[in-house]
């Protein structure tokens, strides 16, 4: 595993021990299982999938990790950032996806086309990622289940090079290693004959199509058919069939089946390349684009997370199908479009009919968007606030679609303003949400109650602030009592300042400070407004703060402040702004961590730089005596160890728990850029820790040859003794390191 190890290059190998006791399983299938682990002593959490090698082929692990380690050093935010590998546990060691998978997501909650359309061009973006490489990386396990999606719901491609051709490769034994991993539906016709040409990136692309199927339609392909139904259906040129996308669709959605249809062509040269889809699929995003969309949230620090009706909506998920109803059914008419025969057909027992989902004829009538068909309806009797089993009413479904002249009638009608829905959203938290001034104006004056709570604590000003919708928030605020406005608090604390701050909506920050929001308020988790905008790098907002009187040394309940979160993040020009405006250079966490601890663990070299020059010190000691020093080894950053030592970071200063120099950690990580700049900088080649053990100990144990013949000829002394009296060789006699017992024994 060492040599494995040391062939990833910049791929750490984890150790179990790494890990905090508490793994939580996440999830399971035949080859394997994912859990969520925290790092000993950090805040972050990660996935690790492992594998069950008594089940995978022989040598699996090791061409996983060949593929994996390829764009494991580069960056793509529409790929799962892969951090390492643990060899404990035959691991690949991931950021953890809070959201799960986009297969779980689909079957749970109904999508908004803006979202849907968000997802495709996020996937496709990733996957161009993949074909871009050199030789291009084929993903060949595409599919929703291997789609992520982090805390904001962003998609990002996950597993890829767990499924291999190899040349030589019988098409029968890949079409089983396919079909085992629950790959059927997603695998192209090309595929199931008898030619020897392997799989190209046509694959993918067939996959893709697949994917955007499930994602137009929230339905799973070929249900309940036999695999050789599946093979024979596929390799006759039968697709899933288009007629299950929703009817209300917007128009753009034909261009994008148009697309899917060229993904999934059954000439292989005649689909597209993903260059081609993701510039297609972005300029259709673009069309639908969900307000806010584009900006990130960050629960890991304190950022916010909105209610799930940011993603979903009730919109109708198309009416029953004419098999069911009839051709001439009422429904039918109303999806056809036909509603003056909807009108002569419909009766007065028709409007009790209750239809999937509790949905009743009203419902089907206000999404139609006929107004003259919902009167019709009205005036049989049919009840203006019948609810669905998930509690939408039909002023919900009006609201939605910004039917202003059918949310009137229902509200001459008496449509009440304030019922729920499951999640305790009223009609009112959809019209803010989505910046509709003049439907909020049409419920505020028919009684809507402004101050009304869904079920995290969220108001509708909340959603408005969020959204960066300042006509609504100045609709709403102008009806809130100031008593009101100080209570206008989330579940977890938040107040509108804090959502329109750390979304960087600096004009909806300013109207709300001009109204009296406290600029210190904080949260249940003690963050202030400040500390948001600091963290997501709103330079402009986090100077209004510092005006309007925040504390620029607040304090979260892990002992953070804004500079911290900014040093995190890498934010420079914030940490300059900071301290420039009195911020206190070397504040420490709860674990006694300064900014530049945190620069340096996350790699931010030029923050690193900045807050040095700006007098922050550059050998504080943290959580067991630790230096910025020694966190920018133990993350093999060697440009940040050299950016430390050049502003006289101390090499030889020993942490607290094991007498560890910066040197002994840079060996242990198998860093040799590190190793070279400490030992540049005169660091002590033969320091021992409280166990005798030096740097050629380590750098031996480890098996790196590089390092060690770096360490020798420069002084290092192999017959010194650690604690067990064994010396350098001994280490790589136990450990079987032929290439360094050679260098040793010289």
């Amino acid at each position: 595993m060492e040599r494995l190890g040391r062939a990833c290059g910049e791929l750490r190998d984890f150790r179990k021990v790494d890990f905090e006791a508490d793994w939580i399983k996440v999830a399971e299938c035949r080859f394997g299982e994912v859990y969520q682990v925290q790092l000993r002593g950090q805040q972050e959490s990660l996935a690790l999938k492992t594998f069950n090698t008594s089940l995978c082929a022989e040598g699996f692990y090791r061409r996983v990790i060949n593929e994996v380690s390829k764009v494991a050093t580069l960056k793509s935010p529409h790929i799962v950032p892969i951090y390492g590998l643990c060899s404990d546990v035959t691991a690949i060691v991931m950021k953890h996806m809070s959201n799960g998978s986009l297969n779980s997501l689909l079957g749970t909650h109904t999508l908004m086309w803006p979202k849907k359309f968000q997802m495709i061009h996020e996937a496709s973006a990733g996957m161009n990622f993949l074909h871009s490489m050199k030789p291009p990386l084929l993903h060949l396990n595409l599919k929703t289940s291997n789609i992520l999606l982090d805390n904001t719901l962003h998609a990002k491609i996950s597993d890829f090079g767990l499924i291999q051709w190899e040349d030589g490769m019988n098409k029968n034994v890949f079409m089983e290693h396919l079909i085992a991993r629950g790959n059927l539906s997603y695998i192209p016709p090309e595929t199931f004959t008898q030619g020897l040409d392997p799989p190209g990136t046509a694959f993918d692309v067939y996959s893709f199509a697949i994917v955007m199927w499930e994602i137009l339609t929230q339905q799973k392909p070929h249900t309940g058919s036999s695999v050789t139904t599946v093979l024979l259906q596929v390799s006759n040129g039968k697709r899933p069939s288009v007629e299950m996308i929703p009817d209300r669709k917007p128009r753009e959605c034909e261009v994008m089946t148009g697309l899917m249809r060229q993904c999934w062509d059954h000439d292989s040269r005649k689909r597209p390349q993903f260059s081609d889809v993701v510039r297609r699929t972005e300029a259709m995003s673009d069309v639908l684009r969900i307000p806010g969309s584009n900006q990130r949230q960050r629960p890991d620090a304190g950022g916010p997370q909105s209610p799930i009706h940011t993603i979903a909506s009730p919109v109708m998920c198309g009416f029953p199908s004419e098999a069911q109803y009839g051709r001439n059914g009422i429904l039918s008419l109303l999806s056809r479009g036909d509603f003056v025969s909807f009108r002569v057909s419909v009766r007065r027992e028709d409007t009790s009919v209750r239809f999937a989902g509790e949905k009743r004829l009203l419902h089907y009538t206000v999404a139609s968007g006929d107004t003259h068909s919902v009167q019709h309806v009205l005036s049989l009797g049919a009840d203006v606030n019948c609810t669905t089993a998930r509690g939408y009413t039909p002023l919900i479904i009006a609201v939605l679609h910004r039917l202003y002249d059918i949310i009137s009638l229902l509200l001459d009608h008496g449509a009440a303003t304030n019922l729920c829905d499951e999640d305790q959203w009223t009609a009112l938290h959809f019209a803010a949400q989505s910046g509709d001034d003049r439907t909020v104006r049409l419920l505020l004056d028919k009684g809507a109650v402004v101050e009304a709570r869904e079920k995290a604590g969220w108001m509708p000003l909340h959603l408005a602030c969020q959204n960066n919708h300042e006509p609504v928030v100045r609709l709403l605020l102008s009806r809130l009592s100031d008593k009101a406005l100080e209570e206008c608090r989330t579940a977890q604390g938040r107040m509108p300042l804090h959502l329109a701050c750390a979304y960087g909506h600096l004009s909806i920050a300013k109207l709300l400070l001009f109204q009296g929001a406290d600029a210190n308020a904080t949260d249940q988790s003690l963050l202030t407004a400040l500390h948001l905008s600091a963290d997501d790098g709103h330079n402009r907002v986090v100077r209004h703060l510092v005006k309007s009187g925040a504390h620029i040394d607040a304090v979260d309940i892990r002992g953070y402040t804004p500079l911290h979160l900014a040093a995190l993040r890498g934010h420079t020009g914030i940490c300059r702004q900071l301290l420039s405006n009195g911020a206190s250079p070397d504040p420490k966490t709860l674990q006694g961590w300064t900014p530049v601890h945190l620069a340096a663990l996350k790699g931010q070299q030029a923050t690193v730089f900045q807050l040095l020059c700006q007098g922050c010190s550059v050998n504080a000691k943290g959580e067991n005596g630790w230096t910025p020093l020694h966190l920018a080894c133990h993350q093999s950053d060697p440009d940040a160890v050299a950016k430390l030592l050049e502003a006289e970071a101390d090499p030889d200063t020993r942490e607290d728990s094991g007498g560890w120099t910066p040197l002994h950690v840079a060996c242990t990580t198998v860093c040799l850029r590190s190793v070279l700049h400490l030992i540049s900088h005169h660091a002590d080649v033969n320091a021992v820790n409280w166990a005798k053990v030096t740097p050629l100990h380590m750098a031996a144990q480890r098996g790196c040859a590089v390092i060690v013949e770096a360490l020798l000829l420069n002084g290092a002394d192999r017959t010194l003794l650690d604690s067990s009296g064994c010396t350098a060789l001994n280490m790589a006699q136990k450990g079987d390191k032929a290439e360094v017992l050679q260098l040793l024994q010289k």
